[in-house]
């Protein structure tokens, strides 16, 4: 099994993040991470809220990660299919981000959650870093 097939682990998701170019670690809430490109934020972790819960017990989520998307498109195509370990909630509506649980993310491939980090690094950093970065890959600006 390649690596980028083999299943995420929550431990990916801060390797990925802090693997992006010009990244910065701000502690959010409790001290959970906030990943950071230019002062924005591109991937937290989140404490519980009423916005997310369990609804069998009302038990509030307390391993919600938050992850920017670069289009309404994209937050859809990643929530819209019940088997997806994404999801969004009112509070968010509007919002160019997703949620999922940390406990979900072996759901994804290694390489499912590379393209999720990447994705959200892409929407939050500045056109001239997104580009080069792109360059550097041998992705072009498509």
């Amino acid at each position: 099994m390649s690596s980028r097939t083999r299943r995420a682990r929550l431990d990916d998701v801060h390797a990925l993040a802090q693997a992006m170019p010009h990244v910065t670690v701000e502690p959010g809430p409790g001290g959970r991470p906030v990943y950071q490109v230019g002062r924005k934020s591109f991937v937290f972790f989140r404490g519980p809220r009423p916005d997310a819960f369990d609804p069998e017990t009302g038990e509030r989520y307390d391993d919600v990660i938050v992850f920017w998307v670069p289009t309404e498109d994209d937050k859809l195509a990643l929530t819209q299919d019940p088997g997806s370990p994404f999801f969004t909630t009112p509070h968010f509506d509007g919002h160019l981000s997703v949620l999922v649980r940390g406990s979900r993310i072996p759901e994804l491939t290694l390489g499912g959650l590379t393209e999720v980090v990447q994705d959200a690094w892409l929407s939050r950093a500045s056109a001239t870093r997104g580009r080069k970065w792109l360059a550097e890959k041998g992705l072009g600006a498509g």
